[in-house]
């Protein structure tokens, strides 16, 4: 777990400004859910044989009543369950999105912590391969608004619950004739959740992986059509995938579609975003059956992609800093600080004294666009000298009431100057 100091968290708030805008732009809306969950919600939502539950869950007993509480590893339990107990698709359908800390006891490496950030989006209530395909498809944008390349999309199918049934029994026996050469994961999950030695990272395991049943073949004529239609959009739409017949996720509540965002950029665990369909959650945690599909991306991630060749507006840079020297300008300060920020500029003021020569280098190094400068005989007669920090403009002394105007429009033109 680590800390976001100031300069690495203004590139977490200008991500965030982007992700919000580029999420609502399809329709999705915030959900806020507790850190802390019963324990029980994710044992029945994520499978009691997946590494989360095995070994990553930071679980404890709440000491006041002796219930069994955890930190949230993940947030789609979370979501759907607040969905349920608000009664949140009374209405219809929902598209929902959240931010926030997860937790995981697992190996530290990089862009990933015990304590890592997610962004993820929820579509519920939405059964047709359509929500699906507009899910990858909303990522496909942001990668390019983030001028992200090298993130390749991979896809599969893992049909119903009778299909991976069936499916299930036939990659047992499969296995159960290799028991001597798996290795200690696999063979421990052979009989308890066997799909997840198809994601095994262990090179040994390759070859029984490759020639391991696949999937597809077990899929029925509805499942088929449903992944068929999902591919039908993406090829009109011109966005490049791959079957991965041994993509299966790690959490036991999938159906039907699934897939992986992936990069070599980022070590051995390169899935930048990962989801699929759960059809069958809802009812499995206590609801009325509903259709659902989601997707969720480290943010961590998702900084180290954008700081290695993505693009980030940019972050921290405040409109003024306010620098004032005498006992009337430091009076009159407060006022054009506040008339400045009613008009909606970001202002720095400068506290503490100091020569002019020395709160100017404090403003230049502020990052501000603008310098205020508030001397006694300013504050006299209720005027300001404003100078431009960030480009070659002439310095310029005005009213008050002209100040926020001024700001403004010199914001105006740099913005059009950038682009």
């Amino acid at each position: 777990m680590n800390d976001i100091l100031p300069d690495e968290a203004d590139r977490w708030e200008a991500l965030e400004q982007t992700l919000r805008g580029w999420l609502r732009a399809y329709g999705y809306r915030n959900v806020r859910t507790p850190l802390v969950e019963p324990t029980a919600l994710f044992r029945r939502a994520i499978g009691e044989a997946t590494d989360i539950v095995e070994k990553e869950m930071y679980s404890f007993e709440d000491s006041l009543n002796g219930e069994q509480l955890t930190l949230r590893p993940e947030a789609t339990a979370s979501t759907v369950r607040a969905a349920i107990e608000h009664s949140l698709l009374y209405n219809g359908p929902q598209r929902l999105y959240y931010f926030g800390p997860m937790f995981r006891h697992e190996r530290p490496q990089k862009g990933r912590y015990r304590q890592f950030h997610q962004v993820g989006a929820e579509a519920l209530g939405y059964a047709g391969p359509d929500v699906d395909a507009e899910m990858l498809l909303m990522c496909a944008r942001l990668w390019r608004v983030l001028a992200l390349q090298d993130i390749r999309l991979e896809i599969n199918c893992l049909g119903e619950v009778h299909e991976r049934a069936s499916y299930r029994a036939a990659l047992v026996g499969y296995l159960e004739a290799y028991m001597d050469a798996l290795d200690e994961d696999s063979r421990r999950r052979t009989h308890t959740n066997p799909l997840r030695v198809l994601d095994s990272k262990n090179p040994a395991m390759k070859p029984i992986v490759e020639r391991a049943p696949k999937m597809l073949d077990y899929l029925g004529d509805r499942s088929m059509a449903h992944f068929e239609a999902l591919q039908a959009v993406l090829k009109e739409h011109g966005l490049a995938y791959r079957i991965n017949p041994c993509l299966v996720r790690g959490l036991d509540y999938y159906n039907l579609t699934v897939f992986e965002w992936v990069t070599d950029r980022l070590g051995a665990q390169g899935t930048v975003c990962a989801g699929g369909r759960y059809d069958g959650l809802f009812e499995q945690l206590g609801g009325k059956p509903q259709p659902a599909c989601g997707w969720a991306m480290g943010m961590e991630r998702l900084l180290a992609l954008v700081g290695e060749r993505g693009r980030l507006a940019e972050a921290g840079s405040w409109d003024v800093y306010l620098v004032n020297q005498g006992e009337r300008a430091a009076r009159f300060a407060y006022q054009v600080a506040e008339r400045l920020r009613d008009a909606g500029c970001s202002v720095i003021q400068h506290c503490g004294g100091g020569s002019f020569k020395s709160q100017m280098k404090k403003a230049d190094a502020s990052g501000a666009r603008h310098a205020v400068i508030i001397g006694d005989d300013e504050a006299a007669a209720g005027e300001v000298t404003l100078k431009p920090l960030r480009e070659a403009r002439p310095q310029s002394r005005m009213s008050l009431e002209a100040l926020p105007a001024a700001v403004s429009i010199n914001r105006s033109l740099e913005k059009s100057e950038i682009a």
